[in-house]
């Protein structure tokens, strides 16, 4: 009787309890959603932009290359740090595609422990503290040591089949903000350079102005100093540096108006280098790769059956091929005017410089700031 009696409570117990749970479960108190923090600004960034062009690039293939596959997947930038377990600094296999730079590519217990970052030169920036996990994407692809090396013991105006066009990559902010200490930028001999661009103490870290998870500029951080700048489009305005650098008689207009003038100077010099000198007419094309391509028609426009990668630029000369690195390094860095303005100012004068010995550049009233 004892152990009928007790599965005689245990059967009542549990019909009770499948009662209870067959009510209207909004009766009772229920748990709210998980909700994974920062998700919805990660969500507007460019990094979640899963239909965007580095993430799509090499959809045929079906992998993304070791070499691109660090900065362009989740798994191939845990793989280059080492947070999969792999030795760090190099990438081991390839990635598939259809990933994007998620949560887990920059939050790990690698990423809260990384302080060096090594630039495409070789150099390397030690003490650093979350803008690692930026700096190491956001460096570029070249520098000036690769372009020595692609022009070694060339004649500076001979054409040489060797020669190709080396491009920067995208958005080097970092390489830009080093300045000498990265060598992203192609430095002449015997010219001294600008170092790390140091905005003040309270903007030191990529985070300082750019809103953590979307990336988008905080302006209304910048504005407790800049009053005058309201929306994104006033930076361009802002100047801390003294000079007319663009020798255009205006010292107080923003430094991006000077940075433009003279990028302006430099792609104008280009063109009369090619023609003049090399014989062979080029134009520029920011969206199409490679970017140079010989502009047959000679009007100066990259019309559509000339930015194409058959007709790309092939009759490069060191000289060149120098001047134009600098030109599209500041090109594809749309924040160089705040990243290190003294730095590709200096890399645009002796662009200039160096092509001036060969045509006519007017230089006058231009100062080159000093490091």
């Amino acid at each position: 009787m004892k152990y009928g009696s007790i599965a005689f409570v245990c059967r009542l117990f549990l019909g009770a309890t499948l009662i209870i749970f067959s009510l209207n479960s909004s009766a009772f108190p229920q748990s709210p959603p998980l909700e994974i923090p920062f998700v919805k600004e990660w969500a507007a960034s460019k990094h979640a932009l899963r239909s965007a062009e580095p993430f799509n690039h090499w959809n045929k293939a079906g992998v993304i290359p070791k070499a691109c596959s660090r900065c362009h997947s989740t798994s191939g930038f845990r793989d280059y740090i080492g947070a999969d377990g792999s030795k760090a600094g190099s990438v081991e296999h390839e990635a598939l595609v259809g990933e994007v730079i998620s949560c887990v590519a920059c939050h790990s217990k690698v990423t809260r422990k990384m302080t060096e970052v090594t630039f495409p030169s070789g150099k390397k920036v030690a003490k650093l503290g979350s803008e690692a996990r930026c700096m190491t994407c956001h460096q570029g692809r070249a520098s000036t040591v690769s372009v020595n090396k692609a022009t070694a013991n060339m004649p500076a105006d001979k054409v040489s089949k060797k020669l190709k066009f080396i491009n920067i990559h995208y958005r080097a902010a970092a390489a830009t903000r080093y300045g000498t200490q990265a060598k992203g930028g192609y430095e002449y001999d015997s010219k001294t350079y600008s170092g790390l661009y140091l905005h003040d103490k309270h903007s030191t870290k990529c985070i300082d102005c750019h809103t953590l998870h979307t990336f988008k500029v905080e302006v209304a951080n910048c504005n407790l100093c800049h009053r005058s700048v309201k929306k994104t489009k006033d930076f361009k305005l802002v100047r801390r540096t003294e000079g007319d650098f663009d020798g255009d008689g205006n010292a107080k207009e923003g430094i991006a108006g000077e940075i433009t003038t003279l990028h302006g100077v430099l792609y104008k010099s280009i063109k009369a280098y090619a023609e003049k000198v090399i014989g062979t007419a080029v134009v520029y094309d920011s969206h199409k790769y490679p970017y140079f391509f010989a502009d047959k028609n000679k009007n100066g426009k990259p019309d559509k059956n000339e930015a194409i990668y058959p007709n790309r630029y092939k009759t490069w000369t060191p000289r060149l091929l120098r001047a134009a690195y600098n030109y599209q390094f500041i090109a594809k860095d749309p924040g160089v005017y705040t990243h290190n303005p003294k730095y590709v100012i200096q890399l645009l004068h002796d662009s200039l410089a160096d092509l001036s010995s060969k045509v006519a550049v007017n230089m006058k009233g231009m100062v080159r700031p000093d490091p």
